[in-house]
């Protein structure tokens, strides 16, 4: 069992739980993530570490409520517990001194290209970050990320905060006026799409994080195969994070709305036992 020893909420239905977990403290790093089962009879589904703190034995993630999983780990509380959580998973980011780095966060994705961000930061890097999401309340790690950026731009689909429109907008100015060496994008499928497009244009380097695809993680079920290049690769093992250059984002985003339908069922079933441990 892993304790739940914090819970934050960082917006509506958007909450941070640091959880007692030493040994994948000890040895997560940048860009790797973990996987839940929150109780005997509930799934396995993935989440990015933000953070980790090997001295406390402490890990952290953050979750967004949208299916029946995440709106079941955002109706626990400090104290709680959590029955599985495997990692650190995946391959972690490379990091390397490329110069001028442009680290773009969309929604819950901003958590995690902060890690990501951090590390690039102290390898030497000029970090750029750029946040995006619907409106205010879902802008999260917003200090987090100025605290390791030398620009913050903030983009808001209907203009409550910062640029009204979205990470493209502020993203292309920065690679029509300037050099950038790498652009790191993590959110919403569709943002990552728009984000790798507008780069591509200009032949800039560009890596996505494919974290929000995966089930077993192992590499055993293939739920989370992409087409990469031409090539069928495993964002559980063979990444999370690929070439947004290459991935075929068309073939990801239709098999993304497969099983909506069962998806919707299942948050229902759960919603209407007002969040109780009912499976059945």
């Amino acid at each position: 069992m892993f304790k739940i020893v914090d819970k934050q909420n960082l917006a509506d239905s958007v909450s941070l739980f640091k959880i007692e977990a030493p040994e994948i403290a000890k040895k997560r790093k940048a860009g790797q993530f973990v996987v839940l089962r929150i109780d005997e009879k509930g799934e396995r589904f993935p989440l990015t570490l933000a953070e980790s703190d090997p001295k406390s034995g402490t890990i952290t993630i953050v979750a967004q409520a949208i299916g029946k999983s995440t709106n079941y780990l955002n109706s626990l509380k400090a104290g709680d517990s959590i029955l599985d959580i495997v990692g650190p998973l995946g391959k972690p980011t490379h990091i390397e001194k490329y110069g001028t780095v442009v680290c773009v966060g969309g929604g819950v994705g901003i958590a995690e290209v902060y890690p990501i961000a951090k590390a690039l930061k102290e390898a030497g890097n000029k970090v750029i970050s750029i946040l995006g999401a619907r409106d205010k309340s879902l802008i999260i790690f917003e200090d987090q990320i100025k605290s390791i950026s030398d620009e913050v731009y903030v983009t808001t689909d209907n203009g409550s905060y910062g640029e009204k429109g979205f990470v493209t907008y502020p993203l292309k100015r920065l690679i029509d006026s300037r050099k950038i060496d790498f652009v790191l994008a993590v959110g919403p499928t569709i943002m990552m799409k728009v984000v790798a497009d507008a780069t591509k244009e200009k032949n800039v380097k560009t890596f996505v994080s494919l974290n929000t695809i995966m089930l077993d993680a192992t590499g055993m079920c293939g739920v989370c195969r992409v087409t990469v290049g031409g090539k069928s690769q495993l964002a559980c093992v063979d990444g999370p994070e690929f070439d947004g250059h290459l991935v075929d984002f068309d073939e990801l985003m239709k098999r993304q709305k497969i099983y909506l339908t069962e998806e919707k069922q299942s948050l229902d079933l759960f919603l209407a036992h007002k969040g109780k441990r009912c499976y059945e």
